[in-house]
């Protein structure tokens, strides 16, 4: 399984979002995927999984299948998280 956060790095909420991703790696010895919505790859993926509000994070499963999905602040709990990363 794999959890990824998508947000602009250039934002407001860019801060909040970098902070939460150093804690959740410094507890958890895990590293969660980003993508930037502003980019090729990050247009497709919002595309694919209905993305319009940022930050959403997306656990999702080895095919690619959603399991869960957190729209904007605040950002889950890291150890909900934890099991999808």
């Amino acid at each position: 399984m794999r959890a990824v956060i998508v947000y602009k790095p250039n934002s407001e909420h860019a801060t909040s979002v970098e902070t939460y991703l150093r804690d959740f790696s410094r507890q958890t010895g895990n590293i969660i995927e980003t993508i930037d919505p502003e980019t090729r790859e990050g247009q497709s993926f919002c595309q694919t999984y209905d993305v319009v509000e940022y930050p959403s994070t997306i656990a999702l499963d080895y095919s690619g299948k959603m399991l869960n999905f957190w729209k904007g602040l605040p950002l889950p709990l890291i150890n909900e998280l934890s099991f999808y990363a």
